[in-house]
């Protein structure tokens, strides 16, 4: 049996050095911040990682959050209890080293944040996402998300829907 080509981890004293995806700040936040945001219980942080290499390939930051009932979408707001906000888990930054790209990393990534979110013993209702840019929304909807909020780039699935159940 061939090994996996990549693996996901949380981070560690990996080299992010090299890492480069094409955002300057996503490049600047990971080489510089993430550490310190895991420290301080802001958020987690997973790679993946070249199995041949050790590089990294992609990483993700997952963390807890709220969101007001009154921002859900219509079709959502029926499904759920009636409180005033919803614990969600929130992708906060996600991105593939540009030597990596066409490669599905981004939503091998995705994946494991939704299956991270879903096994917590934190309850979780859905997983939101701030897209960046055009670019991102677009993953993000081929993934199943839909707006939410009055910003742009709020986007919104439950785990049911992710998962498949």
């Amino acid at each position: 049996m061939t090994p996996p080509p990549f693996r996901i981890a949380r981070l560690a004293k990996h080299d992010r050095s090299g890492f480069r995806c094409g955002s300057e700040a996503l490049d600047r936040y990971f080489r510089t911040q993430a550490s310190q945001d895991i420290r301080k219980r802001v958020t987690s942080c997973h790679v993946a990682l070249d199995a041949a290499t050790h590089q990294v390939a992609g990483f993700y930051t997952l963390s807890a959050a709220d969101i007001p009932l009154t921002e859900l979408p219509s079709e959502l707001a029926g499904k759920v209890p009636r409180y005033p906000t919803l614990p969600v888990a929130r992708v906060g930054r996600l991105a593939v080293d540009e030597r990596y790209r066409g490669r599905k990393i981004g939503s091998v990534l995705l994946f494991d944040a939704v299956q991270r979110a879903a096994g917590s013993e934190v309850a979780v209702f859905a997983v939101v996402v701030d897209a960046k840019d055009a670019t991102a929304e677009a993953f993000y909807r081929h993934h199943g998300f839909t707006a939410y909020g009055s910003a742009p780039g709020l986007l919104i699935a439950p785990i049911k829907q992710l998962l498949g159940s």
